[in-house]
């Protein structure tokens, strides 16, 4: 087995190894991840964080061993904390990485870095604070960034970053916490999940307080929720039909 992590700001994760496929997910600067399936130019990984899979460009990584791989899964989180950042490196240059970019890999790529870090679990309220941070970001399909993110990437950064771990898709994430029977039940930080006409999860929000919702939809987006679904003050109807809420938290 190889073992990879990336040393660029943020990388495609593709559905098959071409670049003209369809982007699944990102991997953003620091993480690790098993190489599956290596091949001349791409290569299958899977990563640690998630268990997502998909392919990467061979020039967009570093190869690790399997030690190294080993001692930084077994580390605490520590995560750049502003919108953009950067590193330098022994020749003084620099890579921007962006919100919630994985520190824990700055010595093996000799790194240094001097910005706003976040390490610690942070307390539910402040998954709010947080979800701010991304709000009016453009909606991308497999985007994790503030600069194009989708629906479960969103709740899934927003969540990483205050020390709460979320599978990658709305579907995967859907099965974790405990269902609520009634909105009124929520509180700020949980979870409210929806499907489409065959009865599968597409879209995930988070619910803030007095029935409102931020979710990706366009783009990062605050609007009323009901027991029907996600009512868009924009278009005058809902948007999105409620499936199940859950408490992660």
């Amino acid at each position: 087995m190889q073992y990879g992590i990336c040393h660029l700001s943020i990388v495609p994760l593709r559905v098959e190894p071409s670049d003209t496929c369809e982007l699944v997910s990102q991997v953003l600067y620091g993480e690790i991840f098993k190489v599956l399936e290596p091949r001349k130019s791409w290569s299958r990984i899977r990563l640690a964080y998630d268990n997502y899979e998909g392919w990467i460009d061979n020039k967009q990584y570093l190869e690790i061993t399997e030690e190294t791989y080993i001692s930084i899964q077994s580390e605490a989180h520590i995560l750049s904390n502003d919108l953009i950042e950067y590193v330098e490196d022994e020749n003084k240059q620099l890579t921007t990485i962006p919100f919630g970019a994985s520190l824990n890999g700055l010595s093996l790529l000799k790194h240094t870095f001097e910005g706003s870090s976040i390490s610690t679990k942070q307390p539910k309220e402040n998954l709010i604070k947080t979800a701010f941070t991304y709000l009016n970001a453009p909606y991308l399909w497999g985007g994790k960034t503030p600069f194009g993110i989708d629906c479960s990437g969103f709740t899934q950064m927003v969540y990483k970053l205050n020390g709460y771990h979320l599978l990658r898709d709305a579907s995967q994430q859907a099965n974790q916490g405990l269902a609520l029977s009634f909105i009124e039940e929520s509180e700020p930080g949980d979870l409210a999940f929806f499907d489409n006409s065959e009865g599968q999860i597409t879209h995930v929000g988070i619910i803030m307080e007095n029935n409102y919702i931020i979710h990706a939809h366009g783009k990062v987006r605050i609007d009323r929720l009901d027991h029907s679904g996600i009512y868009n003050v924009d278009k005058n109807s809902h948007t999105h039909k409620l499936r199940v809420i859950k408490k992660i938290i």
